[in-house]
């Protein structure tokens, strides 16, 4: 199932738009809807990661200054 829905875009957009559904010969329709998409996965993710790291930060899970030494010693970097 799919619904309509009317948005405005810069005319520089539009322009862009167009010229990259000619290239890839899909529809502006397409395109606009596979970004939507895309955007709201990735927003989704970063919403589940930050309520995820939320919640061990509330649990006390944090690595140790042990823990970051040893990282950084593994990578050779200074972290401090």
């Amino acid at each position: 199932m799919s619904t309509t829905m009317t948005l405005r875009l810069d005319d520089e957009v539009k322009s862009r738009l167009d010229r990259l559904a000619d290239a890839t010969h899909r529809s502006k329709s397409f395109l606009a809807a596979e970004a939507i998409r895309e955007f709201v996965e990735n927003n989704e993710w970063q919403i589940r990661e930050i309520k995820a790291a939320i919640k061990e930060a509330k649990a006390g899970d944090f690595a140790t200054d042990a823990d970051v030494s040893a990282l950084a010693t593994k990578w050779k970097v200074n972290a401090r």
